[in-house]
This record gives structure tokens, sequence and C-alpha cells, in this order.
């Protein structure tokens, strides 16, 4: 379990341009469980927001995707900021074909961040090929799970 857990931190760690700015505090390591467990939650989110339409309201009232987040105030404001994101990116249908968790650090036992980058089909015309958006989020641990927080890192 440890080396499964050594092979994620590596591969998530590794990006292909800019990374994390490391917080004020610095970043802490915590035990392989840990961020094996952490692992699982986000990429369990992330891969429920691809192929899914954010204009749509089956993904809106999707339960799965809002139950990551403490309140419902919480996923509005992170849902409608993607959702934002997407179609400034000109996502086709604003739609993420697929993503990758570039990279993720713990500030201490209850809080961390991650960078996601989507890729989607290019919704422009004349312009085939696809589009990225790279998101930064906020995940705190509280009530014996992680949770998104929405707002600026």
């Amino acid at each position: 379990m440890a080396a499964v857990a050594a092979l994620l931190l590596t591969s998530a760690c590794a990006w292909r341009g800019g990374a994390i700015p490391e917080p004020p505090g610095g970043s802490i390591a915590v035990s392989p469980a840990t961020a094996l467990s952490f692992h699982r939650r986000i990429d369990a989110f992330y891969r429920r927001l691809t192929r899914r339409r954010f204009n749509a309201l089956e993904t809106f009232n999707d339960p799965v995707l809002r139950d990551h987040f403490h309140s419902q105030d919480l996923f509005f404001d992170y849902y409608a900021d993607l959702a934002e994101s997407l179609a400034q990116a000109h996502f086709e249908k604003s739609r993420p074909r697929r993503f990758e968790v570039q990279e993720f650090l713990f500030e201490g036992g209850d809080r961390a961040r991650v960078q996601v980058r989507f890729v989607g089909d290019d919704r422009r015309p004349l312009r085939p090929g696809t589009v990225t958006l790279i998101r930064r989020d906020r995940w705190e641990l509280a009530e014996g799970g992680w949770w998104i927080t929405p707002g600026k890192l």
C-alpha cells in the first residue's frame, strides 16, 4: 500500500507547467493512507465532472456532486464558477471530456489544494482540436470527510 501511495503522490505532483504556489506556512507530508484516501475522494469528484454538460439541469441536480460540499450555497458558488470558466475556455457544450489531477499538496492536516486540468473539444467554428482549463481548488477535512471549499486560493 505504501508503494501505491508513493506512486500516486509522485504522479499527482508531476506537472507540466506552473505548480501550486507554496502556502505561507509551507506544505506538510501526510501518511500514505491519508494521501491515498484524499486522492480517491478527489478522483471520484473530478471523474464525476467529466463527460457532463454544465449547462444542463441533470448535472446541476446531481446529488453525488452536491455531496462534496458542506452546503448548498457552496455548491452553487462552485458550480457557477466552473460553468462560467468552461464557457470562457470555449468547451463544446460546456463539457470536459477528461481530467488530470496535476498536483495536490497538504497545507495542514485538514487543508489541501488541488490543481486539476480539464480537456474538451473546442466549440469555436473552424477550430478543430481541444481546449483546456486548469483549476486550483481548496479542500478541507471536516466531520470525517474531505469537502471542497470554493473561494480564492
